[in-house]
């Protein structure tokens, strides 16, 4: 029965971690584990994607009696969350077995990880499934107890500091979220979603009115939806690369995902659509030009992905089809485009000590591949046609054109712009960290020393106490000299490049499993634009499924029969 594979993503994930975790004194062991389970997870996902496409939304109750019991729903949109959240996560795993986090690490014990990352995963795919308002709020504190896990490994200053952020911002988020599910249970006497949905419309308009701002409020904070974004770039950043790709790739588009389900399934008729589109406005603007102002590419993508959230919540505030079916083909593209920055970033940092722009130079000539992973991805999240990036802005665009209202109209005037500073913010970095020579970022690094000179005490391990450069080369690792800009070399900063970058007689070179999976998620997001027709054309269909809602009623009354 095709239904009895829906809670598979959950369960899964579940069992892996306790197997993880009975396996600590075994990393293979582990790391196998977790590799079989994501992998496994993915199938699963595909599965249920063309399942759900051809038979319509599969629903398993869970409990035993359905009245009170769990239910567990995959329809047309869960799916396709489903299988990118898998693709993105089992990415990601495989990168950190690259970079040795799990392993390696002596501050992040390998018996902490994959656990913790496995749970993870089960909370993300519980929260696409979750048929309830509980479940999802249980959902929710899955994905925070692993969150704060995986953002404090190695117990830094930093990190500690970052996560306790991350930690109180989402569990004020739970309290109301959970005050919420008292208040629509006391008024409507289920939280079970189609149900909810059924007897909402009963219910005055001021109490309707109540309970939307209160979900919207709530699904905002964990979207990262400006103003409720500001905890984002103070917390995502300081993480292990991996870990900050798969958070801020994924876990802000659990958000977008409740705010697509609750405005289509349970508040129908775009009441609040004004009040979304001025939001989406506000948030592609304000992140684009925090992303502009800032000089560490962790936390210009971290202010890129507040701006790219507005499209998202612009397709939804549209309330029409055409504008779902462009929101949900656009969280598919940005899961996996920002989670694919993320990691290039991450070997960045891992190659050249730092993410600072000032400090980064000739990354392109000394890695070329990792030049052109950056490039592509940069290029799709700034929507440079024909890629994936361009053509979801292009749907949106022609949803808010169709739409022919002032707001929608100026929206597509804001998004264009948007994407037009993006280009300029990713320009910007690939300029500064990749594309320049190596003799400008270290007459770059020289104009950073001569200013450290008028305070004594500063201290960076690249140029040394009071500003003074090191041009001694015998003196710096690999990492170091890059840290630099790769250039130190006395007089002649572009000679022997290469040799300066020698270790015990051997070339720094990218690591293989990194590299492999970074490039396979910048080959997916890139497939995404060889299937875009294929794909939209689903999207379309799940957007009708959300806006018509009996579709998705009648599979789930049916099933408690």
């Amino acid at each position: 029965m095709s239904s009895a594979l829906v809670p598979l993503p959950v369960l899964l994930p579940l069992l892996g971690s306790g197997a993880a975790l009975m396996l600590f004194r075994f990393p293979r062991a582990q790391r196998l584990v977790s590799v079989v389970v994501l992998t496994l997870v993915v199938v699963v996902a595909a599965a249920l994607l063309v399942i759900a496409d051809q038979d319509g939304p599969q629903v398993v109750w869970l409990g035993g009696w359905a009245e009170l019991g769990v239910a567990l729903v995959a329809d047309r949109l869960a799916a396709l969350m489903l299988l990118v959240s898998a693709i993105v996560t089992l990415a990601v795993l495989l990168y950190s077995l690259g970079q040795g986090i799990s392993d390696s690490n002596r501050s992040a014990p390998v018996s902490i990880y994959h656990p913790t990352f496995l749970t993870l995963v089960a909370g993300v795919s519980n929260a696409f499934l979750a048929g309830d308002l509980f479940n999802l709020f249980v959902s929710f504190e899955i994905l925070l107890f692993a969150s704060y896990v995986l953002l404090t490994l190695g117990g830094t200053e930093g990190r500690i500091r970052a996560g306790t952020i991350y930690v109180v911002v989402n569990v004020l988020s739970s309290m109301l979220f959970l005050v919420t599910i008292a208040a629509v249970y006391a008024a409507v006497g289920t939280v079970n979603l189609a149900q909810i949905a059924e007897r909402m419309g009963e219910l005055p308009s001021s109490t309707q009115l109540m309970l939307h701002l209160l979900l919207l409020v709530t699904f905002s904070i964990k979207a990262a939806v400006f103003p409720l974004s500001l905890w984002l770039p103070d917390s995502y950043p300081t993480a292990p690369a991996p870990v900050t790709a798969v958070f801020a790739g994924l876990l802000t588009k659990v958000g977008v995902y409740a705010i697509i389900r609750t405005e289509t399934l349970l508040f129908p008729g775009g009441e609040l659509s004004t009040l979304l589109m001025v939001v989406a406005g506000v948030s592609m603007l304000i992140g684009i030009l925090g992303a502009i102002a800032q000089s560490d590419i962790k936390r210009l993508l971290s202010f890129t992905l507040v701006s790219h959230i507005g499209y998202m919540i612009f397709g939804i505030g549209l309330g029409t089809a055409a504008g779902t079916a462009g929101a949900v083909f656009y969280v598919a593209h940005h899961i996996t485009i920002q989670t694919a920055l993320f990691l290039v970033v991450g070997m960045v940092e891992r190659l050249g000590g730092s993410t600072a722009l000032l400090r980064l130079g000739g990354l392109a000539r000394l890695f070329p591949l990792l030049g052109v992973l950056f490039f592509v991805a940069a290029m799709n999240l700034a929507g440079i046609p024909p890629l994936s990036g361009f053509l979801g802005k292009v749907g949106l665009f022609e949803a808010g054109i169709a739409d022919g209202g002032g707001v929608a109209w100026t929206l597509v005037g804001i998004g264009t712009l948007t994407s037009l500073l993006t280009l300029y913010a990713v320009a910007k970095t690939w300029s500064l960290a990749f594309w320049r020579s190596p003799a400008e970022a270290h007459e770059m690094a020289r104009e950073l020393a001569r200013a450290d000179a008028d305070e004594p005490e500063q201290y960076s391990p690249t140029l040394g106490r009071r500003g003074q450069v090191r041009l001694d080369t015998t003196s710096f690792n690999a990492a170091e000299v890059q840290q630099a800009g790769a250039i130190v070399d006395g007089d002649h900063p572009d000679r022997d490049l290469h040799q300066i970058l020698e270790e015990d007689g051997r070339p720094q070179r990218l690591p293989v499993l990194m590299t492999a999976s970074t490039a396979g998620l910048v080959a997916v997001s890139v497939a995404i634009t060889v299937v875009a027709g294929p794909l939209f054309a689903y999207t379309e269909r799940a957007a009708d499924d959300l806006m018509d809602r009996t579709t998705y009623i009648t599979a789930v009354d049916e099933a408690a029969r």
